[in-house]
This record gives C-alpha cells, structure tokens and sequence, in this order.
C-alpha cells in the first residue's frame, strides 16, 4: 500500500501546518495590518548556506501579504517557534502574486456584473451556470491608466452539453477586466463577436481500446530506497525534498556517497521559473503570457496523485502543506510520487571471446508533483541514476489554449485543431535554478565547444576534431546560449578537488530539446522575462536572488532578475556558484492535441564528468547470457 512521510525536524523541511498559521497568526497580531489584507505566500524561510554550515538555523517562515485598501504589497519573517515577528518591510511599487482564492473570487464578481452578463447575451448565452469565466494576470504593456492597480484580466469558455469539457467553447474576444482592489468589474473588453465552436460532444466519445493487457510491476522484497522525514537515500545517492507555495517540489542536499563518504553536487535545485507567451497580437489576445510560477505560485495547484493513473508500481507518497488566502494551512495528500522504475540498459560489455556476454540493467529513482494550471497540466520530473546521472524532465498536457475562429477562417498566428478551434503558437519557458556545490565549496563554471581541425599537413584527411574548454569567469561572459554548431554544453568545476588522473571533479549540463524565445526583446513580456534569452546564466550565490523574473512579477514593469543581477559582473571562479539554465519548449498546436494535448516532453541532464575515478556502476550486478 502507498505510504506517507511522517514529521521529522530538518532546519529544511517545509512548514508544517501549525507552522504556518502560527506565522499567519503573528503577522495578523504584529503586522499593523488592516482586515482587507491577505496571504501570498507562507513558506519556510530557507536557512543560507552560513546559517547550515553554522548551525543557527532557527525556525522561520517567509510571509508575503498584499493589503487592498491600501494597495502595498508587504513581506517579512516570523520566528514560528517564538512566534514573533523578525522584520516586516513594503515593498513599494510591486503587486504581489495573485492567489488561488483571488481568482475564484474575481470570477464570480465578473459572473455577477450586468455589462458582463449583457457581452455573453449578445451572443446568445443567457444562463452563465456552464460558462467558464478564468482569470489570468492581466501584465504591464505601458497601458497608463493600468499602472499602479491590481487587474485581473478574464478569458470565457462555454463548456460542453456532457458537462466534462469546460473549455469546450470559446467565447471570443470577451474579456472582463476586474479591479482586484475593489472587487469589481472595471470594464468589459468587448472586441466583437465570432461564433462560438459547435459543441463537440463528450470528450471520450470513442470505445475504449479493448486489447490493453494488465501491465502489473512488482517489488516483491520492497523498494530500494529509504526515507526518514524528507530524506531519501537509494543507490548511493542522498537527496532532501522541500515544498513551497510559489516552487512547488525543491530538491535539497543532492550528494553521491562513495567510500563512505556523501560527496555534496548541489544545494538545492527548483523551476524558478515559467512563463507562457502565446502570439497572437490580437487585442485582448496578446496579454497571454502567464507567469505560472511567479504571478500565479505552483503549490496551491499541485494535484492528490493516485496509484495506478498518476503513479504506477510501489510509490511512497509525500504529503506538503499549502495554505488559502486568509493563512489556513492546506494539506494536498499525495502531492509528491516517489518510485523506482526500470530503464533499459545500464551498460553492456559484448565479451566476444568467451561469448558470455555481460549486462547490467538501469533502474532510476523518480521524484515527481503534477500541477493543474488552468487548461495546462505540467508534470515536474527528477530523476537520478546509478551511474551518477541526475535528469529532469517536464511533461505538459491538458487542453492547449482554444480560441474560437469562425467557419472558413485561416489562423494566421496558429492552427485550426477543432471544428470552430483555433490554437495559437505559443512558447514554454522554464528556469531552472541550480545552487552547486560539486564535491565542496570553491567552484567554477567551463563552456565546452567542439571544433573541427581545417585539413592540412597535420589533418590530410580533414578528421580532426577536439573539445575546447573555456573558462566563464564573471556572469557576464557566462551569459550563454546553445549552438548545435559546436555541440556546446557547460562544465561545474571544483578547482581545489581533483580525480586520480589528476583532472578536477565536475558535473556536465547536457542540454535536451531547447530553442530561442520567438517575442521581440522589445516587447513587454521579454523586459519582463529578459531570461529567456540565454539558455545558461551563472552567478555568485546570494541568499536573496532565488527567482529568474525577480520576486515580484506581477504587473511589474520589467528588468528585473537574472538580467538586472548579472550587470555587476560578478567573478565566478572560485565561487560558491548557482547556474540556471533555460528551457523553451515552442507549442505548434496540432490536431492530435484536441480534445486533450498528449505528453509532450522537455528536459536536460547533470552527467558526472571526472567527478568519479572511473565508471560508478560497475558494481550493480551484472546478468550473463545462458
């Protein structure tokens, strides 16, 4: 039976449910906060790397509040074992992160407002029990009587007559614009009518597929791995899992053991970071590109996993908790899957001699969360192997973005996938932060690029080729993109820590399936997420500096994060060093992705590169032929 974790005392577990409201409680009382304000975030102040290696890590909690009446936005930090308020500081000119409650409410106040319901009976719709009204952040494009105010900006959907498809139908170029400090209905961007999509009926209209066999994996003798509170040790391999509200899943304390010893990799490693530009520039249209993870937050939307759909074979579960708007804890059971599974060959040796050849099979740890973001669904994979391999992998599906387009109509900034459906070329973009410490402190960052040698006297059949290794030494020369050109990937070194071939011990960023960001560097989303123009970043770590588009993206004008931090130029070698690598995964939305887009997968691989003497999986067993 699937298993959870229990309570253990870490300085990085996350928050327990006590915790939390016991911080919500303080900041209530000390705050000097009127009764309209609400929670953003409640999550465990992480410990900096002093404070660990010190060991003076009391317990605290991160709180983000945004106060309507007075339009601030403010933060601080609550000692939840003293419960006392450590500091508490406006952030002025920023608008914090809008919460899960936020849009349920907003919704409901755009449902209830008579222009409103007027725009959906000019095109026939008089009962708004089956529309879908979903608010997304509305950005910042310069617009001047936006600047300063709390928007929400709503997208409608009429669902199906089957009642299993709530974004059946779209209601086009209807938008009601809500003032989220008030609690009222701005304005209706009303941009004229098209017709709606016809209903195509239950989702799952065909028979199901009747020659599907019992898939069954067993693990008779139990699984591999151990777990006590967060920790997980399995194939020599330690690593902490963490929660919170705006990540999600953090990985934490990643090391290998060998000889008896834990060899530390990284500190921690997250998404950051995701946005989704879409690229219609039609209006209304053009003020998709959500910040999933800094406007929206990942936690509250992960998903309760079950066995058998979500999860397949001996899963220990992980439960997190969560919080509402007012600061009540909310646990999500089940909201992290933990599992091993088969994956083909380790390695093979053909030993052709004897004709007894040898194989060893490859089994991984998987750590994985689901989140339900509005029509998408994003599964955040980790995976680590016995040879030393750490992956990771996000898996998208859901209902990709339909827009209603009317009969006859070409999409010029997408493709037709449905009758009446029209889905527009879009752009996922994640950063992935990653806080190193391979084999200790003291580290540095190479790019390594293939080149070939021009023929020649000492190249006369034009065979020749090397890797060149070049030192990034500040963050600006680390500022990097890929190039299929010269194969290029990026090294972590340590310096002071060398492999008995008298090379220093490094991990390799192998980067998977990746393209450059298609909106104009110009355009109000990119000075938001000026990020996605390098694929790898680099920089000294700094205790504050945990999110690529900064803390606040909300509405923000742009600038900030990775772009504003690395103009210093800060050295890197020798550093405590944090890469954060970009992932953009374009989205041509194809028939095959309605009514509900298949797995489309993106990832990038750590390979251990001179972190080991030799090969570490020689030890798994090994199967002969015969």
């Amino acid at each position: 039976m699937p298993s959870r974790t229990e309570n253990h005392s870490h300085p990085l577990d996350p928050l327990s449910a006590p915790e939390i409201e016991t911080a919500a409680a303080t900041v209530r009382s000390e705050a000097g906060l009127d009764a309209s304000a609400f929670f953003e975030t409640i999550a465990l102040s992480e410990p900096s790397q002093a404070d660990l290696a010190a060991g003076t890590t009391p317990r605290e909690a991160f709180v983000a509040c945004y106060e309507p009446s007075s339009n601030k936005t403010y933060d601080g930090v609550v000692d939840v074992d003293q419960g006392n308020l450590v500091r508490w500081d406006h952030r002025p000119g920023v608008q914090a992160r809008i919460a899960a409650d936020e849009y349920k409410w907003a919704a409901e106040i755009a449902r209830a407002d008579p222009g409103v319901r007027e725009a959906f009976a000019k095109r026939g719709i008089t009962d708004l029990d089956a529309v879908l009204i979903e608010v997304w952040t509305a950005g910042n494009y310069g617009i001047a009587e936006e600047q300063g105010m709390r928007l929400g900006y709503c997208h409608c959907w009429l669902g199906n007559e089957a009642g299993d498809m709530p974004y059946a139908r779209h209601v086009a170029n209807l938008h009601p614009v809500v003032d989220l400090r008030k609690g009222e209905v701005l304005r209706v961007d009303d941009f004229g009518v098209v017709p709606l999509p016809p209903d195509p009926g239950p989702m799952i209209s065909r028979a199901p597929r009747d020659d599907i066999k019992p898939l069954d994996i067993r693990q008779d003798e139990g699984p591999s791995f151990t777990v006590e509170g967060h920790q997980v040790r399995w194939q020599n391999w330690r690593v902490r899992l963490g929660f919170n509200a705006r990540e999600g899943l953090t990985l934490h304390d990643i090391g290998y053991e060998e000889s008896g010893r834990v060899r530390p990799i990284m500190h921690r490693a997250s998404v950051c970071e995701m946005v989704i530009p879409y690229g219609d520039p039609r209006p209304g249209a053009f003020r998709r590109n959500a910040f999933d993870t800094g406007e929206n937050g990942i936690g509250p939307f992960l998903e309760e996993l079950s066995l058998g759909c979500d999860c397949l074979g001996l899963i220990r579960y992980f439960d997190v908790v969560s919080h509402d708007w007012q600061g009540k804890a909310k646990p999500i059971k089940n909201a992290i899957c933990m599992h091993e599974e088969d994956f083909g060959i380790l390695w093979k040796y053909p030993t052709w001699i004897t004709g007894t050849p040898m194989v060893a099979r490859s089994r991984r740890l998987v750590i994985s969360s689901i989140a339900s973001v509005g029509n998408y669904v994003y599964g955040f994979y980790w995976y680590f192997y016995q040879d030393g391999t750490i992956g990771t992998e996000v898996k998208a599906t859901g209902v990709p973005f339909p827009s209603a387009i009317a009969p006859g109509e070409a999409s010029e900034w997408g493709r037709v996938i449905g009758e009446g459906i029209d889905a527009h070329v879009h752009l996922h973009s994640f950063s992935y932060r990653f806080d190193m410490c391979v084999d200790g402190s003291g580290n540095a960052v190479r790019e390594v690029n293939f080149e070939a040698a021009p023929m020649g006297p000492d190249n006369p059949m034009g065979n020749a080729c090397r890797s060149v290794e070049t030192p990034l030494e500040t963050e600006q020369a680390a500022r990097r993109n890929m190039s299929l050109d010269s194969a290029r990937s990026w090294k972590v070194i340590n310096p002071g820590k060398m492999n008995r071939l008298g090379q220093p011990v490094g991990y390799r960023l192998a980067p998977g399936t990746n393209a450059m960001p298609f909106v104009d560097r110009q355009s109000p989303v990119a000075r938001r997420a000026g990020y996605m123009f390098n694929h790898f970043w680099a920089t000294p770590y700094e205790a504050d500096e945990l999110h690529a588009a900064g803390w606040y993206p909300n509405q923000n004008p742009g600038g900030d994060g990775l772009p504003k931090w690395t103009e210093g130029d800060r050295r890197l070698e020798g550093e405590s060093v944090v890469v954060w690598y970009t992932l953009n995964y374009h989205h041509v939305p194809r028939p095959e992705d309605w009514p509900v887009q298949p797995v489309a997968y993106a990832g990038l691989h750590w390979m251990a590169d001179g972190f080991f003497d030799e090969n570490p999986a020689m030890d798994v067993p090994v199967g002969k032929k015969g």
